[in-house]
């Protein structure tokens, strides 16, 4: 039986919203998606997806992000009317957990509601006044909800468990590449030293937010004199980057390609590196020590080795299965060291241990976004869990 599912969306213009969406039709459910905007839609094409925009939000405003949601509260009779009933409401980030009970109200008050939180701001583990209001009103918010959904079993330990107000059972949903077509032929990837003369490639792809990484990043690379590119792609933050553009253009063996699609374009942007950045100091010590990127997963799908602190949860992922380039601290001089002393044997070394591991780790395919459906409808069932606290055991996890 088809289930439906209302998908509200912290913003529109999110690549990952629109995987999450293509996961769940996969996965045999019909969606709907209503949700903000912060630049381009990017769930407007997709088909047989109603989409409602229930207003825009801007980068870094917080103040702002409040008032949209309070007009869209105000305004979601008239956003959500002639959508079809949905047998489950998915709240991806707070802001729309605070929509998720006034949606359900439309529909007659008893659809089950599953938290989706994949980062963890930094307000939320504020100290001060505000932290404890937001920590209050996330666990007013989300005291009905069926579910939590995170990316990161460090998310569950440091946040959920000891300082959010919320008591529910949680599904670990890794940000694992959606890999539909699945062709066997295509892993392991084929190693790609670089030709003699030619310098280490090293791509930092997706939301490009963290300007410590840039800092780095680009003065490595000019300190190698053309031994070492670094390759960027991807959304960059205008908040974070004002003038990326110009900030590109005055770094030495530095480049800026732009967006790409996700997933159609993945293959042949990792295919270009030999290295992936798996690093990120945007909320340093905080969220950035808990999370387990996008990028980890696919970079390594696709055979680009992972670069990682050892100290953060990404670092400890890896080491438990002996892979990554592991820096102790991610400064200019480790990674001269690491990569002056980078032989052709040890880079194929490490992407031996790489490619031999299970793809299973790194990607999702149809069995497994019907999974996730299955436990979705189950929510609305009398088997559905119930403990808080337990993190659901299924094929959507990986081994480990």
């Amino acid at each position: 039986m088809t289930i439906n599912v209302l998908y509200l969306a912290h913003d529109l213009s999110d690549p990952a919203i629109r995987r999450r969406v293509v996961m769940l039709k996969a996965g045999g459910a019909a969606v709907s998606v209503a949700g903000f905007l912060r630049d381009a839609n990017r769930m407007a094409d997709e088909k047989d997806v109603p989409v409602r925009v229930l207003g825009h939000t801007a980068d870094g405003r917080f103040a702002q992000r409040i008032a949209a949601v309070v007009k869209a509260r105000a305004g979601l009779a008239r956003h959500l009317s002639g959508l079809r009933r949905p047998d489950v409401i998915i709240a991806r980030n707070l802001e729309t957990l605070a929509l998720a009970k006034g949606a359900r109200a439309q529909f007659g008050g008893s659809v089950p509601v599953v938290y989706e939180c994949l980062d963890i701001h930094r307000l939320l583990l504020d100290d001060g006044l505000k932290g404890r209001l937001l920590r209050a009103a996330e666990g007013q918010f989300g005291c009905s909800a069926s579910l939590l959904a995170t990316s990161s079993p460090a998310f569950v330990e440091h946040y959920f468990k000891s300082r959010s107000n919320l008591r529910l059972p949680v599904m670990l949903l890794e940000n694992k590449v959606l890999d539909l077509e699945a062709h066997p032929g295509l892993w392991p990837p084929i190693a790609r030293p670089p030709r003699p003369g030619e310098p280490w490639r090293i791509g930092w792809f997706g939301a490009i937010r963290c300007r410590k990484s840039f800092a780095i990043l680009s003065e490595f690379a000019a300190a190698m004199d053309g031994q070492v590119e670094i390759v960027i792609r991807g959304r960059v933050s205008p908040k974070e980057f004002p003038d990326f553009e110009r900030q590109v253009a005055q770094a030495p063996h530095v480049s800026f390609h732009g967006a790409y699609r996700n997933p159609e374009d993945l293959s042949r942007i990792y295919g270009e590196v030999q290295f992936v950045w798996a690093i990120d100091f945007f909320e340093e010590g905080l969220n950035s020590e808990w999370l387990l990127p996008n990028r980890l997963y696919e970079g390594a799908l696709h055979g680009a080795v992972p670069i990682a602190l050892s100290s953060t949860e990404t670092g400890r992922f890896l080491a438990r299965r002996q892979l990554g380039l592991l820096l102790s601290q991610a400064d200019v001089a480790e990674l001269v060291r690491r990569f002056e002393a980078l032989a052709a044997e040890d880079y194929l070394s490490l992407f031996a241990t790489l490619a031999d591991t299970d793809r299973s780790i790194w990607a999702v395919g149809h069995a497994e976004c019907q999974a996730l459906v299955r436990q979705l409808a189950a929510l609305g069932s009398t088997t559905a869990p119930a403990e808080a606290g337990f993190i659901i055991p299924s094929p959507l996890q990986s081994e480990g």
